[in-house]
């Protein structure tokens, strides 16, 4: 990418997307484009059409999307599948339309079945059933790998995907209804620790086995590849390890000063058993992650406290 290119970075406001800002600020790119939900909803056709005409951006970093925890994904099954199909179509083809040099977009570890072999591999793709608690979503992020791929295939369009683990970092949704498990937990802990709660109550049976890659990791890992990449395969990011639910509790109570007990309710999901991305493709390409989880949380924990008086109970 050249120094001057206009690049858009869609979903900016977000852990993602605002990483990505973050990294390709520090690298000297200056013309880049950003627009929040309000200025653009992503799920309009002629609003997404319209903005392509107009900027025409040279590079494109598809890091916008609804997303949440557990509960949200089963919850509001019907939004993230129509929200994020709406979101991808409109980008993908207007990058098409307008001649976008390339574009990265960007799914989600959930696409992989269920019952996976592990460490999860980028062949795995469609080998089996879905996880149900989060299949529309990730039905959505399979379908945007694909027009990545169809798009390639029938035009010649230089378009990437990614498959990042489990994220975390600066910018991250500490809301308790629509989070995802790390960041739920600093506020859980947070908020017993402040009102001087006996236990904390965590969903599960601590068990499940998960992965986390701090959001400037990925966004290091994301300008590095579209530097550097252009195959029609999908990449998977990740650290290459992983780390049971249980012990990131007591990670995260420790990191936060929490002295009370953990229960846990297992009469709540747990969800896929284990999602441990296989990143050896990404390690051959030259690639690899600079925080460790112990200092991700801690700088996470920072984080949440900068913004903790919009999470006030």
């Amino acid at each position: 990418m050249e120094k001057n290119a206009k690049i858009y970075v869609a979903g900016h406001r977000g852990m993602v997307g605002s990483a990505l800002v973050r990294r390709l600020q520090s690298e000297g790119y200056e013309n880049i484009i950003v627009r929040t939900s309000r200025e653009l909803d992503l799920r309009n056709q002629q609003a997404v059409t319209e903005f392509f005409e107009a900027e025409r951006p040279e590079y494109v970093f598809l890091a916008a999307a609804k997303v949440g925890g557990i509960m949200a994904n089963n919850i509001y099954r019907a939004e993230f599948l129509y929200d994020n199909l709406q979101i991808q179509n409109n980008v993908i083809h207007n990058a098409y339309a307008t001649g976008t040099k390339k574009l990265m977009f960007l799914g989600s570890s959930c696409i992989y079945p269920k019952m996976a072999p592990q460490p999860l591999k980028e062949d795995y793709l469609l080998t089996g059933p879905l996880e149900y608690t989060n299949e529309p979503y990730a039905i959505a992020k399979i379908t945007g790998i694909k027009m990545c791929e169809s798009y390639r295939k029938q035009y010649g369009c230089d378009f990437i995907s990614v498959m990042p683990t489990n994220l975390y970092g600066p910018n991250d949704n500490y809301d308790l209804n629509n989070s995802h498990v790390l960041p739920a937990m600093i506020r859980k802990f947070h908020e017993a620790k402040t009102e001087g709660k006996p236990f904390v109550e965590l969903w599960g049976t601590g068990s499940p086995l998960r992965e986390f890659l701090h959001a400037d990791d990925l966004a290091d890992a994301c300008v590095y590849l579209m530097k550097n990449y252009d195959g029609e395969q999908f990449v998977n990011i990740g650290v290459g390890e992983d780390i049971s639910i249980k012990s990131l509790a007591e990670l995260i109570k420790e990191t936060v000063g929490y002295g009370g007990q953990i229960h846990w309710n297992t009469d709540k999901p747990d969800g896929t058993p284990r999602k441990l991305m296989d990143v050896a493709r990404l390690h051959e390409m030259g690639w690899k992650h600079k925080y460790s989880l112990e200092e991700g949380i801690k700088i996470t924990y920072q984080d949440f406290l900068s913004k903790m008086t919009e999470y006030s109970v």
